[in-house]
């Protein structure tokens, strides 16, 4: 719709609005009804949270949503929001009864999370509030390429109570990023209380001291207030490229959800009371009251309404279900292929370089090769210093602050809006330094698992193109937070791509090829290699390293050793002493990619030489290395002559104090002991 600076009021507003609006309304209303009969009917529909008591507001939050301009993340509870925004009773009905040809994104997500990406209608999470953090990160876009558009954030008012919430709107205050966050408040965050949930009456009241966000407060139950708040709230965001927060007051005339009961903790006289304030009846009656419409013309539009429902109900169940045989589709994008390097594989005589150099100098090219790829992170952009280990050194001064920037310190903030500003075009590309140390991510994995899978929960609709850089490992002395590997728990993950190189070629060229790909990858840089001279390689200056390809470090004929990481380097120590003392010939195959995993390089040296040890840094005990085992034990176990070994840390944390560290941490005397074990068999 066209921005306008006019009041809206039963006189004052237009007929064919009023009409419309009155339409969508009750269309809203009716398919909000018509919902908990799909479940009764085994249909589907078994999530449905009504949006009866919210209708007026979801209405003017629709109505003020321009599609494939502006950008709107509803929730759970927004079907009025999503039909006044445009989704048609049919589309409403595809996605509650998860149909294949659902647009949301073909019944892979819960129903009543409506969507449509094509229009950035966007598909967000049941993580209740999460998706303010990607609202905030396409409204960082919106600003940057100085789109005449606005992003708006849809919740109830408990969602608030989420940290993530609070860092989204700092971020959008402190950035001054045009975002309207409305805020829908019922009373309850399912069956708790609002008194238990905050101590300001109002939520919105609890940011009254934020320097650049304006806080409307609206009668969400009344066409008339709502609207004329979202007008206000939208002129001020594209304005002044500054967030609102818009606190309208609604009522819950049904349970939470169609799994609650809330007559179990709401009395009578309550329940008698919300139905009285029913946004849709107050609006009929007006229209009336003010005879604006006769009585035959609004039961003309609701039986235009029925009519409606009843042909999208008979569509709907027409529709086809999705193909079970589609779950492994769109888990993540196809990569970047190299055409020049398919093996990852070089010849190159150029002079060696440091590890670091090697991913300072690859984001340097690619952020030239590609002008809308972006980097931000915690300390990364501050005058001559580039990170904790100066990686990113040099890059602001090259590319600039809008471009490469620092974050504050809250790391589901930098994963949150690098999900979110990725939705803004298909060439854009985000690297983050998702924490100073790998240790620190873990207050980051709402986002992080949430993006891993954006892309199969969206049928393809959208990827988010990130990469996420994290300085990973011991062997500095750091200890606890400082010294620890996660790519165990990470590769569990689908929808991410875990590597993890151990020299400088094939860290630049896995670099390159992450940041040419679609999809999520996690680049994990074991940070005691930075500069230490054995990680140190010479390097192609367009050198890439596919996903999924493995390489062998040293050949051999008896014993298969896989590794990848700070280990590789001590693993070769390992097996160059064995040789040395006539143990036997070990193979080393430096795995490099984690996830993808290059399981045709492993079973090919398994079925040469009958024996395997798999050695990482990471704990033994649930560590990455039981994948592999499990792999060879099924795929190769008729070549083994020896059971498999492990060799990694101790089941314990990694201690501060360096005599700690080496009891905790593998070493190649610990490797080469796998080796005598193995072999000795």
């Amino acid at each position: 719709m066209k921005r306008n600076e006019k009041k809206y009021g039963v006189i004052q507003s237009d007929k064919e609005d009023l009409k419309k609006w009155f339409y969508l309304m009750t269309l809203g209303r009716a398919l909000d009804d018509k919902a908990p009969n799909y479940l009764k009917q085994a249909i589907g529909w078994s999530y449905h949270a009504p949006a009866a008591g919210h209708d007026a507001i979801q209405l003017a939050i629709g109505q003020h949503f321009r599609p494939k301009k502006d950008h709107l993340f509803p929730y759970y509870r927004d079907l009025v929001t999503s039909v006044s925004a445009g989704l048609t009773a049919k589309e409403i009905i595809l996605n509650g009864i998860s149909k294949d040809t659902d647009v949301a994104g073909g019944g892979r997500h819960m129903s009543n999370h409506f969507a449509k990406p094509e229009w950035n209608v966007h598909n967000v999470s049941s993580c209740t509030g999460n998706h303010t953090l990607h609202a905030v990160g396409v409204a960082r876009a919106v600003k940057y390429y100085k789109e005449d558009a606005v992003v708006i954030s849809s919740q109830g008012e408990s969602s608030v109570s989420e940290g993530y919430v609070y860092e989204a709107i700092t971020g959008a205050d402190r950035e001054h990023l045009p975002v309207v966050f409305v805020f829908q408040d019922n009373g309850y965050g399912i069956s708790v209380p609002k008194k238990d949930q905050t101590a300001a009456r109002k939520v919105a009241d609890n940011f009254a001291s934020f320097k650049n966000v304006k806080i409307i407060h609206c009668n969400g139950k009344d066409v008339f207030d709502s609207m004329n708040a979202m007008d206000e709230a939208v002129e001020f965001a594209v304005k002044e490229h500054k967030p609102v927060i818009v606190h309208a007051n609604c009522v819950r005339i049904h349970s939470h959800s169609n799994s609650d009961r809330h007559d179990l903790y709401r009395d009578k006289g309550e329940l008698s009371y919300v139905k009285a304030y029913d946004p849709v009846s107050k609006f009929r009656r007006m229209l009336l009251r003010y005879e604006r419409f006769t009585e035959e013309e609004l039961a003309s539009i609701e039986e235009d309404v029925k009519a409606e429902v009843k042909a999208a109900h008979k569509a709907g169940l027409a529709a086809p279900d999705p193909d079970p045989k589609s779950i492994y589709d769109f888990v993540i994008p196809d990569p970047y292929k190299s055409e020049k390097y398919p093996e990852g594989l070089h010849n190159s005589d150029n002079e060696p370089i440091k590890f670091i150099t090697a991913l300072n100098e690859t984001l340097k090219a690619e952020f030239k090769n590609n002008p809308e790829t972006f980097l931000w992170g915690q300390d990364i952009a501050n005058k001559d210093k580039g990170g904790i280990f100066n990686v990113s050194k040099g890059m602001q001064q090259e590319f600039g602050k809008e471009r490469v920037f620092n974050a504050p310190i809250a790391e589901d903030f930098i994963m949150g809006t690098a999900n979110g500003m990725s939705r803004y075009r298909k060439d854009l590309r985000v690297v983050i330094e998702g924490a100073e140390f790998a240790d620190y991510f873990w207050p980051a994995m709402e986002q992080f698992v949430e993006t891993t899978h954006e892309y199969w929960r969206t049928k393809g609709q959208f990827s988010p193109n990130i990469t996420v850089r994290l300085a990973s490992g011991g062997y500095i002395g750091g200890g606890l937070y400082h010294s620890q590997t996660i790519e165990g728990a990470m590769a569990t993950f689908p929808g991410v791509r875990v590597v993890y190189p151990s020299f400088a070629d094939d860290a630049a060229g896995l670099l390159r090829t992450s940041l040419r790909s679609e999809g999520m990858t996690l680049f994990l840089e074991p940070k005691a290699l930075y500069q230490d001279p054995k990680a140190a390689t010479s390097v192609p200056d367009d050198f890439e390293v596919p996903f999924g390809k493995a390489r062998v470090r040293r050949e051999g004929a008896d014993l298969t050793l896989l590794t990848y990481g700070n280990t590789t380097h001590m693993a070769l120590e390992a097996a160059k002493k064995a040789e040395e003392e006539g143990l036997g010939d070990v193979e080393v195959i430096d795995l490099r990619s984690l996830s993808p995993l290059d399981t045709d390089t492993i079973l090919e040296s398994v079925k040469k030489t009958s024996r395997v040890l798999i050695v990482h840094e990471d704990k033994v005990f649930g560590g990455f290395g039981g994948e592999l085992a499990g792999i060879i034990s099924k795929e190769a176990f008729e070549y083994l002559d020896a059971p498999i070994v492990r060799v990694g840390s101790e089941f314990t944390p990694v201690g501060f104090n360096r005599i700690l560290e080496r009891a905790i941490l593998p070493n190649s005397e610990k490797i080469l002991k796998g080796i005598k074990e193995v072999l000795d068999f």
